[in-house]
């Protein structure tokens, strides 16, 4: 059947008003799918608001942690880095910018930072932030770009087969500090196994939207367990000192940045990493609303770039749109870019409160292990997914070469080995990135045999046709 003469009035209407107004006219909807362009009432919409909030609470948390930065500055600009993001994209795409992983092990790398024997933070965090301005930076030039040139060409550069490769690298990266954090001593051990077990409990039996909130509330129960041994005298009791000599309102602790060479070479490319998570939350949040967002990927990728500078210019870590809370409105169905304006003005006023930074930095260290493993093994297993839902084929020599080398060197290159090109300097994180990209470019396979056409090989998942790609004549 065809349209009828008022709903084509509406398509003629919404597409008006995306060629014509920066922002949308957010349409009053109280029940159903809410899409971007529209909103709930102003009561249920603060309610969903704060549920993003919990959403992003304990990867945004956790990042900072694992680097060494203050975890009340890093939600204060997880914050304003949403809220410059939503007006980047002119409120176009639904996302909250929390604190991203990628910058994890590049910046322990630059910094020597070891979350598992060091206490009161990282000392060389300046050097840090420094990397973390780079990166911005790096990101902003392939956000103008993008916008001058249009996405395909990133899209090309960074298929899934890359981008699973990298994503994985990651999580591998990153293993051996988890391991060490939880195995730190035998009380730590048992610790990080009670907080696994949480973890793990939440996240299948749980009711509801509660799954979503695996980490936080399995973090809880770790730390309350801990608590309770501490108090019996099993293990060593929790410091609350400084959480009761700590204010409830106060100003963030801002740090201002060191530029050196050999942190910017190191940290600088997790811009490419940071622009492929993005790529692949548009792509998701595209298919969750039926809208098409990729246009806006460019917008997408200046939003994330510039929070990223402003973080990194006052002692914020690095920020990424986040799965987590693309999660939540998949649950929720619902898409209004409004609760997100809500989601950050409470973040920014939680940055507000050193009490809240302070209680949250007394997390044991076996309950931080356990937390470690569990999530960085989960950022190995998102990479693999990403090959398993864009059906990567890995009889395909250019794919499974791409892939093997890149997630090697990701996982083996660690405890300080390091790539140096002149002054620049590459970690594993970095190695796996450029190498995926290069030897993906690189390994184009002369012939196109029928069994292996067409695969998802392509962004497209198409085969390229022309000369040199005809099967060889008998």
């Amino acid at each position: 059947m065809g349209s009828t003469k008022s709903e084509r009035t509406t398509t003629t209407s919404d597409q008006y008003e995306e060629q014509h107004s920066y922002f949308p006219h957010w349409r009053l909807k109280r029940e159903g799918v809410i899409a971007p362009d529209e909103r709930l009432p102003w009561g249920p919409t603060i309610l969903v608001g704060l549920q993003h909030v919990l959403a992003m609470f304990g990867s945004t948390v956790f990042a900072p942690l694992a680097m060494g930065f203050d975890p009340n500055i890093a939600i204060f600009f997880s914050g304003i880095g949403t809220l410059i993001f939503f007006l980047i994209v002119g409120g176009r795409i639904p996302s909250y910018l929390g604190s991203s992983f990628a910058f994890i092990g590049v910046v322990v790398a630059v910094t020597g930072y070891n979350a598992a024997t060091m206490v009161g933070g990282n000392p060389n965090i300046p050097i840090a932030l420094g990397g973390i301005v780079a990166a911005g930076a790096v990101y902003a030039v392939i956000a103008l770009i993008t916008i001058l040139a249009g996405h395909r060409w990133i899209e090309v550069l960074m298929p899934p087969v890359v981008t699973g490769s990298v994503v994985i690298a990651i999580g591998l990266n990153l293993a051996g500090s988890a391991v060490s954090g939880a195995a730190s001593n035998q009380f730590s051990g048992w610790m990080a196994a009670v907080t696994i077990l949480a973890v793990a409990g939440i996240a299948v039996y749980a009711p509801g939207s509660l799954r979503r909130l695996a980490i936080l509330v399995g973090g809880i129960i770790g730390y309350v367990v801990n608590l309770l041994c501490g108090l019996a005298g099993i293990g060593p009791a929790i410091d609350f000192s400084r959480v009761s000599s700590s204010a409830w309102i106060g100003l963030p602790h801002f740090v201002t940045p060191h530029f050196t060479g050999n942190a910017v070479s190191l940290i600088a490319p997790v811009a490419i990493i940071l622009a492929a998570e993005n790529i692949g939350h548009v792509k998701a949040v595209s298919a969750m609303t039926g809208r098409q967002l990729d246009k806006y990927l460019g917008r997408a990728f200046l939003g994330d770039a510039v929070a990223t500078i402003i973080a990194g210019s006052a002692g914020g870590t690095g920020v990424t749109t986040y799965a987590e809370n693309i999660g939540t409105m998949a649950v929720s169905r619902i898409y209004s870019t409004l609760i997100f304006v809500v989601a950050s003005i409470v973040a920014i006023l939680l940055g507000f409160c050193p009490k809240f930074g302070a209680l949250i930095s007394t997390i044991p260290t076996g309950v931080f292990g356990g937390l470690e493993i569990t999530l960085f093994g989960m950022i190995a297993v998102s990479g693999a997914r990403i090959w398993v839902e864009n059906k990567v084929d890995f009889s395909q020599s250019r794919n499974l070469i791409t892939a093997a080398v890149s997630v090697i060197l990701g996982a083996g290159m660690v405890n300080g080995i390091v790539v140096k090109f002149g002054s620049i300097t590459f970690d594993g994180i970095g190695v796996a990135t450029f190498s995926a990209i290069i030897l993906y470019q690189i390994l184009r396979e002369r012939y196109s045999l029928p069994e292996e056409a067409p695969v998802a090989d392509s962004p497209v998942g198409i085969q390229p046709t022309g000369e040199g790609n005809d099967p060889p004549k008998a």
